[in-house]
């Protein structure tokens, strides 16, 4: 389908009878923040990108010349995005993976791959290749009916969560199962959309961690430093960078995290969520294929941000160092408390805070809880930091 795209990373093309080099040209799915913030890391390294999204005026799509709007399923559509990339990546796991094998298999290079997508897309799946690498997991078990869930609670115990095995995020596919008499409820509305679930075992956590992993085509990979991350609803708060913790048990942390981006063949970056039991042992929860909320503080906080290297990963550029920039970053999400329309002037107030580093994600519209932007703060300690991070975003008028 794809057969005659130029696949290099560099397409040669001539030009007075000599050939130079062309940028690489990055097709990314998404045009969400993610896709926006990987778009301002490749300028900076003269790569241009793509957007294909579902609909118009995307926060990425604002920053690049080459947009495709239109249903990923749609061939024509599709093969219009393929003409203007040189690879492809993603920045959600909703793209699924039979459209990017339909990619691949038409010659274009596509990272993660479609092989990785679909194993990490359906949280069954991805739960059994990490269990498969002897990582440890909450018990877990696919469930296709009522009746099955109260049979694994019978065995399990309760409470339990009940999980969509696809498109779940923030919490949307997640149920809390405190009592055979909350079954009926959470399978309605969590079948209700379509994708089948699975059970995990209640995982009595002291605090919840995370690494993002990357990792190079050629198989070599960096994580960088462990990170607490504070949850509230479901929803990620606050990152602290580097998590407080001894240091066998942030090795331990960062082994397991590495090993599970090579049990799903991952090239890119990855976000590794962990559970912090009482003891100080971990277990896995899940990962996301592509930067995640846990990674934001790299921006300033790291040598190299994930998005930078994200991008040096999948075009098969050398990975960067992954140090932090301070002995100490956090980040706060900064979450709609109302919903309407930006105002134009949202930042004025905390942009007074000095050492605040503000993002906003050029969503026309707030709504309550909705992801708008983060502010990031370095320090000598955690508590200098948060204190700083805090401050402007309180100040954030959204």
């Amino acid at each position: 389908m794809y057969r005659g795209v130029n696949t290099s990373p560099f397409a040669p093309r001539a030009v007075c009878g000599y050939y130079i080099r062309t940028m690489t040209r990055i097709g990314i799915f998404g045009g969400g923040q993610l896709a926006q913030m990987l778009t301002q890391s490749a300028i900076a390294l003269g790569v241009e990108t793509a957007i294909f999204e579902r609909s118009p005026d995307s926060p990425a799509g604002r920053l690049t010349q080459r947009e495709v709007v239109g249903s990923w399923e749609d061939p024509e559509a599709l093969a219009r995005f393929a003409a203007h990339c040189d690879l492809v990546t993603l920045e959600n796991e909703f793209i699924d993976a039979t459209i990017l094998a339909r990619l691949e298999d038409g010659g274009m290079p596509v990272y993660p791959t479609s092989a990785t997508v679909r194993l990490v897309q359906d949280k069954l799946s991805q739960k059994e290749a990490i269990a498969a690498a002897g990582l440890a997991v909450p018990t877990f078990r696919g469930v296709a009916s009522p009746a099955e869930v109260l049979m694994a609670g019978a065995e399990m115990g309760w409470p339990m969560v009940l999980k969509a095995r696809r498109n779940g995020y923030d919490g949307y596919g997640n149920a809390t199962l405190r009592a055979p008499g909350d079954v009926a409820a959470a399978w309605q509305r969590l079948a209700g959309g379509g994708s089948p679930l699975l059970v995990e075992a209640w995982v009595p956590f002291a605090r919840e961690l995370a690494v993002m992993v990357v990792r190079g085509r050629d198989g070599a990979s960096r994580a960088y430093p462990v990170v607490e991350t504070v949850q509230e609803h479901h929803i990620c708060h606050v990152v602290r960078a580097p998590a407080p913790m001894p240091a066998a048990e942030s090795a331990a942390a960062t082994a397991l995290a590495v090993r599970a981006v090579e049990a799903v063949g991952g090239v890119g970056i990855f976000g590794v969520e962990l559970f912090e039991l009482p003891d100080g042992r971990v277990l896995f929860n899940e990962l996301a294929p592509r930067p995640h909320n846990s990674g934001h503080y790299t921006i300033e906080g790291c040598a190299t941000s994930q998005f930078e290297s994200h991008l040096r990963a999948v075009i098969g550029w050398p990975l960067g160092p992954v140090t932090l920039r301070a002995p100490a970053a956090v980040m706060i999400n900064l979450l709609g408390r109302r919903a309407g329309p930006v105002p134009p002037d949202a930042l004025r107030e905390a942009l007074a805070i000095h050492g605040a580093h503000i993002h906003l994600y050029g969503k026309r519209d707030s709504r309550v809880g909705r992801k708008m932007g983060h502010v990031t703060a370095l320090g000598a300690t955690l508590a200098e930091a948060e204190a700083i991070a805090r401050r402007a975003a309180d100040l954030v008028q959204i």
